[in-house]
């Protein structure tokens, strides 16, 4: 089930948090509770993807794109997600998520999200999102100007970029 409760309780936290520019972290803190554990009883990986939400929608209404999409009644959807998982994070162990807003291409918006156990990542991820109207993908510089941050995108990190390239290599559909 998806965590509405916590999800409520992060945006009740963070109502007013200062607003973010393009680069800077979102920065919240969490419990890994039993139901979101694994047989290996560690966060399921899933599970972990589900709640990177909680990190990615307060620093979205932080950045303003919440209210320019809602304004101009576009909608978000992700659209490839690539994730590292590197540590095992247990049942009741607190850990701390960082997100952020990296940039934009022609097509997509790009955040970076990880979870950290003290100064160890336990999972790092690199998502791309569209944000969507009646006719497709709304072009991200045209969401960001609704946003008031400029319609330019700050450079990618090299990293992403390759992950981009890779991308446009990979089949789809897949072959059956």
């Amino acid at each position: 089930m998806y965590p509405f409760f916590r999800m409520a309780k992060e945006l009740w936290v963070h109502r007013k948090d200062p607003p973010l520019a393009i680069g800077e972290a979102h920065v919240s803190h969490h419990i890994c509770w039993p139901w979101d554990l694994d047989p290996w009883r560690e966060l399921n990986n899933g599970r972990t993807l589900t709640l990177y939400d909680l990190g990615r929608i307060p620093m979205a209404r932080r950045l303003g794109l919440v209210t320019a999409l809602r304004r101009n009644r576009w909608g978000l959807t992700v659209a490839g997600v690539s994730v590292r998982y590197r540590a095992r994070v247990r049942a009741m162990q607190r850990f701390e998520m960082r997100s952020r807003a990296i940039g934009w291409d022609e097509r997509f918006f790009y955040l970076e999200q990880s979870i950290w156990l003290g100064e160890k990542c336990a999972n790092h991820m690199l998502l791309r999102a569209a944000a969507t109207g009646p006719e497709g993908i709304v072009p991200p510089a045209k969401v960001a100007a609704a946003m008031g941050i400029g319609e330019e995108s700050p450079s990618l990190p090299e990293w992403a970029r390759n992950w981009i390239e890779a991308e446009t290599t990979r089949p789809w559909p897949p072959r059956k």
